[in-house]
């Protein structure tokens, strides 16, 4: 594949022993927290400071050789000044000197890094990035990614087809990504390859797709660069995989809504961004032909832009694009026209500073285009879609949660489908004789009036997953007191309508229904 990097097994394997001898957690203290926050906002200056030789303070001063010292004797960087040499360079983008950068990587050496295309020449003969390498840490596991250079490297925009490093929404889906083992799992536009290598770790196959060959490009020097494999494929969405089905599907597609108009304006079309259709008709196409790709009990995740339009519930909108499979649709956020817009026009490089003509041109055809057509606001958020392992009526929730969420979220997703699935087949005597304990991360709280014996508020509180919050009236919050996997819920229903002197199949009845969404929400588990 062509690309900016050359693809030689040789200086991969290489540049993959140099980056294992150094540990992402020397490299964290090398750079201190502050660096490594400002790094995410995509400031490098503390991280210039952290890793500049000449400021180390006298505390960690003896862990820094000189490099004469060290070329003179031609041995290796210690591991926390190999730590620095990489920080300083891969990480705040600021040029090292040859010997620097032969005793961080001795394996491959500045020669080796040079014919790879990691670095190139300034004018004054040091060496400065030519791609984004940085190590991230996937929750299970860290790897190395290489991307094109970012505006913290270079300080100007990105060009159309440039391909995202790791960022905030490539994390959100890693964290939602179910980690059980499966037999073949698909990333769809694949990018740099993050979802692919963190599916690596637990699928027998992984098949990775991306219209960009310059991404496929950088996708396949870092599975090798992670020692990985995985069946590229170039075309857009599912053409490549047609006829195909995998038991779990993930995707952080290019889901941004932008209408012709605002290209027409002056806006490029970012190759990793722009969906290329009108309003959210790509999230639609894709949610619609999911469900045929997997298997039975196969899951596919991905995240999402929506739009919410005049006289429209954005959830019937987004229900009706699936039919025949589970869906769980969580948004997270939702701005107002004005605010996506800004947002987008940043991320683009579209700045009043740099051409406020073309900047207010832009955001002029961009909201025209949302207020013809009624739209008044975009939700982001998390679409999980599940095909049942056999036929039945699906399950479909569509919800709004903004507050903050427990990571990673894999877990919980994988407990609520699989409690889900269970539910479906599990009529009400079932469930009377079943035995379920409260999850534990779940507290009880009671509020009480001052000078009163009872309390007038109970919370089941979770502490992991969405963070859920659900009140209980009296019935309830004894029958989950009394959830501790010994009694089935049948006998706990008898020994409170004994109790509260209510009629046995009439406290069933009321409370059942709670204890299904109680179990769904991951609240009740089933007791092992």
């Amino acid at each position: 594949m062509t690309g900016p990097l050359f693809h030689d097994p040789a200086l991969i394997a290489a540049l993959r022993t140099d980056l294992a001898a150094v540990r992402t957690d020397t490299l964290g203290t090398v750079l201190g927290p502050e660096a490594a926050d400002a790094l995410a906002r995509e400031e490098r200056v503390p991280a210039l400071l952290a890793t500049d030789v000449t400021r180390v303070s006298p505390r960690t001063a003896n862990t820094h050789e000189s490099e004469a010292a060290r070329v003179s004797r031609g041995t290796a960087a210690s591991e926390p000044e190999a730590a620095r040499v990489l920080g300083r360079l891969l990480l705040a983008g600021e040029p090292v000197s040859d010997a620097e950068l032969a005793t961080a990587l001795p394996t491959l050496g500045a020669a080796g890094a040079l014919r790879l295309g990691l670095v190139a020449a300034t004018e004054d003969g040091r060496l400065a990035p030519a791609v984004d390498l940085r190590p991230v840490d996937l929750g299970h596991q860290t790897l190395w990614f290489a991307a094109d250079l970012g505006e913290r490297h270079t300080g100007r925009a990105v060009h159309p087809d440039h391909v995202l490093s790791v960022g905030g929404a490539s994390l959100t889906l890693a964290s939602l990504t179910i980690r059980r083992p499966v037999g073949r799992a698909l990333d769809l536009g694949t990018g740099c390859g993050v979802q692919a290598a963190g599916l690596a770790g637990h699928a027998g196959e992984v098949a990775a797709t991306d219209i960009s060959e310059r991404a496929l490009s950088f996708a396949a020097f870092n599975a090798a660069v992670n020692g990985q494999s995985w069946d590229l494929r170039r075309g857009s969405l599912l053409e490549r995989v047609r006829g195909e089905q995998f038991d779990l599907i993930v995707s952080n597609p290019p889901f941004v809504v932008t209408p012709v108009a605002a290209h027409d304006a002056g806006l490029p079309v970012m190759t990793y961004r722009d969906a290329g259709r009108a309003g959210d008709d790509l999230l639609a196409s894709l949610m619609r032909d999911l469900p045929a790709h997997l298997a039975p009990g196969g899951v596919a995740q991905l995240l999402g832009n929506w739009e919410h339009r005049e006289g429209e519930d954005w959830r019937d909108r987004v229900a009706g694009w699936v039919a025949g499979a589970d869906l769980w649709v969580v948004q997270r956020d939702l701005l107002d026209p004005a605010q996506y817009v800004e947002l987008w026009l940043r991320d683009g490089g579209l700045t009043t500073s740099a051409d406020r003509a073309a900047y207010e041109r832009t955001y002029a055809a961009w909201l025209a285009d949302f207020h013809r057509r009624g739209v008044t606001g975009i939700g982001f958020g998390y679409v999980v879609l599940r095909r049942p392992l056999t036929p039945r009526e699906p399950w479909v929730r569509l919800e709004e949660l903004a507050g903050p969420v427990a990571d990673p979220l894999g877990d919980h997703i994988a407990a609520v489908l699989d409690a889900v699935e269970w539910l479906a087949s599990t009529d009400d005597a079932a469930l009377a004789r079943a035995r379920l304990a409260v999850a534990p991360d779940v507290t009880i709280e009671h509020h009480f009036r001052p000078g009163e014996a009872d309390p007038t508020v109970i919370l089941a509180r979770q502490g992991g997953g969405f963070g859920r919050t659900v009140r209980l009236d009296t019935a309830l919050a004894g029958l989950v007191g009394a959830c501790d996997g010994e009694l089935t819920i049948g006998q706990i229903v008898q020994a409170l309508a004994a109790l509260l002197e209510l009629p046995a199949p009439a406290l069933a009845a009321e409370l059942l229904p709670h204890v299904r969404a109680l179990t769904t929400d991951g609240l009740l588990a089933r007791a092992t």
